[in-house]
């Protein structure tokens, strides 16, 4: 296609000359020029013909006498972006010492000054010399002053001064002139401060941005709804608020786990309860399940019978048994308790699963395998390997050989995989 246009383009070029100089040909026009006894005549398409030629001639002699000049200039400005090269490659590979002695070259030149600087602040800082990044910003600053400004948010924040971040971001939040690494930055830091109505400020900018993809900006929002729910003063401000949520919103499992949490902290289980069976009906989901055997309140009983039936469409689920076990042991049915914990056990060892049955021992009174079950938790949190409790062994054994039956998030068995043997 764009062979054919330039085709087209030199047509045009061909045919617009060969009318002009049919037009210039009937009458060429003349131009006289008498100076001190000389007279020079011509037409005045050789006039133009020839200050063009002059105009060519002049430029290039002009280039020729600058050519010696700029040499020096030009050196300078590739060793500049040559410096920078190699500045930057060393601050990837974490040869910071490299990088900022590289970059700090590279910023005599002006056209690399503000990018050499911020990337110099970042190597000093990784390499602990913070006084030194927060001079090269202060260089920066003059340059590209919004990048310095995120770039010295960012070092703060990561050197556990989230409320100096907060401090620098906040009157440029205020005016809506951040750029987007500077609503992250914010959203970060008021979340370290525990300013969450300054962080769900940031969220809007941010999505406006497109600096996050999709996942990225759906987990940095999760975190922050979910901190703003957990700092709910009163169950009013946290219904409230939950009722402010989107209905997409209210329906992600990890929220609506945190709500139903720390609405029975407020000593209302059964709006959580609610809140919790009906998403499980729509959709299983272990962190749910998990936060249902953890809600207070008295009732335990009949969230117990109901979670019961679950296992009849989860059975091999262990977060399910889990928190089977967590509230057996609530209402102290020991024998239950150790039963659906070894069996979570055999399928999906946890540090939880572990710890509570440790309380199903002590509570049974027997404080030696109770403490073998603590190390165990203890042992699973560090990645360490744990011991199996006696006489335990053969029953682990067994659940460990038998499959759980399949079933899809709607209860519906399934058969495995069909793996075919030679």
């Amino acid at each position: 296609m764009r062979v054919w246009r330039w085709i087209l383009l030199l047509a045009v070029v061909v045919t617009v000359a060969a009318f002009g100089w049919h037009w210039v040909a009937e009458d060429p026009g003349q131009v006289l020029i008498r100076i001190r006894g000389w007279r020079v005549q011509a037409t005045l398409v050789t006039v133009v013909v020839l200050l063009l030629l002059f105009w060519g001639a002049l430029t290039l002699a002009w280039r020729l006498l600058r050519w010696p000049f700029g040499a020096v200039t030009r050196r300078q400005r590739a060793v500049s972006r040559k410096r920078l090269h190699d500045g930057l490659l060393a601050l990837a590979e974490g040869r910071h010492g490299e990088a900022e002695r590289d970059l700090g070259r590279a910023a005599r030149h002006a056209p690399q000054r503000a990018p050499a600087l911020l990337a110099a602040a970042r190597a000093a800082h990784a390499r602990g010399d913070s006084k030194r990044a927060m001079e090269a910003l202060d260089e920066a600053t003059q340059s590209a002053p919004q990048a310095a400004r995120v770039v010295r948010a960012r070092i703060l924040r990561e050197d556990g001064r989230a409320e100096d971040a907060l401090t620098l971001l906040a009157p440029e939040a205020d005016a809506g002139r951040l750029p987007p690494g500077g609503w992250l930055e914010l959203a970060e830091a008021a979340l370290l401060r525990g300013d969450i109505d300054r962080a769900r400020s940031a969220l809007e900018p941010l999505r406006k941005s497109g600096a996050l993809d999709a996942g990225a900006y759906a987990a940095l929002q999760l975190r922050v709804l979910s901190a703003a729910l957990q700092r709910a003063p009163s169950v009013d401000a946290l219904h409230a608020l939950w009722a402010d949520l989107p209905r997409v919103q209210r329906r992600q499992p990890e929220l609506i786990a945190v709500y139903a949490t720390h609405v029975s902290r407020f000593g209302r289980p059964l709006p959580a309860m609610d809140e919790i069976e009906s998403a499980l009906r729509r959709q299983w989901s272990p962190a749910l399940v998990a936060a249902y055997g953890q809600l207070q309140g008295q009732d335990v009983e009949g969230r117990l019978r109901r979670a019961e039936g679950w296992l009849d469409a989860h059975p091999g689920d262990a977060t399910l048994l889990t928190a089977l076990g967590r509230m057996c042991v609530r209402i102290q049915l020991w024998g239950k308790a150790r039963q659906y914990l070894s069996q979570a056990l055999a399928l999906e060892p946890s540090a939880e699963a572990w710890e509570i049955l440790g309380e199903t021992y002590a509570g049974q009174g027997n404080p030696l395998l109770a403490q073998q079950c603590y190390r165990n938790a203890l042992h699973m949190t560090r990645g360490e390997a744990t011991e199996a409790l006696p006489g335990t062994n053969a029953v682990r054994q067994v659940a460990l050989t038998v499959d759980p039956e399949l079933r899809n998030a709607h209860g519906v068995p399934q058969l495995p995989d069909d793996k075919t043997s030679v």
